[in-house]
């Protein structure tokens, strides 16, 4: 078993992960008639694509010796309707400012996100829209 869920009322949830222990609380968001003070489902799918997408650039970066910690991703979820679904998500990572990368290494870490276990697990009607922001893109 992986995680446990509780229904505690009025559109909210409790999600356990069994080995760890730890939880997450969802609740419905505000324009599917929730109070909107916690992850949606639908936002843990979508965050779930940036999570799985650092996670497997780490695994490769680790193997090839190549530092992306601090690197940031930003997840924007766009919502379809007839029916309700998630339509497509935007993912910006955002490598960080002072650190080099040579295109091998580019090539490597965006092969890894873009194949993670969630990106090729997503309907392929959810467009996924990613942007690698590499540190000379970036102001300041």
């Amino acid at each position: 078993m992986t995680s446990t869920i509780l229904y505690l009322g009025n559109l909210r949830t409790e999600c356990t992960h069994i080995r760890s222990g730890q939880t997450i609380i969802t609740d419905a968001p505000v324009d599917n008639n929730g109070q909107g003070a916690a992850f949606s489902p639908t936002d843990l799918a979508a965050t779930s694509l940036g999570s799985c997408m650092v996670t497997i650039m780490g695994i490769a970066a680790n193997n090839h010796n190549i530092n992306i910690d601090h690197t940031k991703l930003e997840i924007t979820k766009h919502m379809g309707a007839d029916p309700r679904r998630i339509s497509g998500v935007d993912v910006n990572v955002i490598f960080p400012k002072d650190i080099s990368y040579s295109s091998k290494e580019r090539k490597i870490l965006e092969v890894a996100g873009r194949t993670c276990p969630v990106a090729l697990s997503l309907h392929p009607d959810i467009i996924q829209n990613i942007t690698f922001i590499w540190p000379e893109a970036q102001e300041g």
